[in-house]
């Protein structure tokens, strides 16, 4: 019994660190997408469609902060989008 619950105790922590950590590297994904955006927010709305544009791609994280500058760069801001 004393090892069912030593299991179930480090099992439930593992799960926690790593949910934790998925959790994080989402967060700083979208703060980064945001932080190219500014304060306008049809800018911030492109750049959150360009982050899941990134996530369908599977772009690399080590590769998604120039896949966002161009993509950034390309917003065009009379129409709303990307050119």
């Amino acid at each position: 019994m004393d090892y069912l619950i030593i299991a179930i105790a480090t099992l439930s922590g593992l799960y926690f660190h790593w949910w934790l950590f998925v959790r994080i590297r989402r967060w700083t994904d979208r703060d980064l997408a945001l932080s190219m955006a500014g304060e306008d927010p049809a800018r911030r709305d492109y750049m959150l469609a360009c982050l899941n544009d990134a996530k369908r791609q599977k772009v690399r994280r080590r590769d998604l902060e120039a896949w966002l500058q161009a993509a950034a760069d390309r917003y065009d801001p009379a129409s709303g989008q990307g050119t």
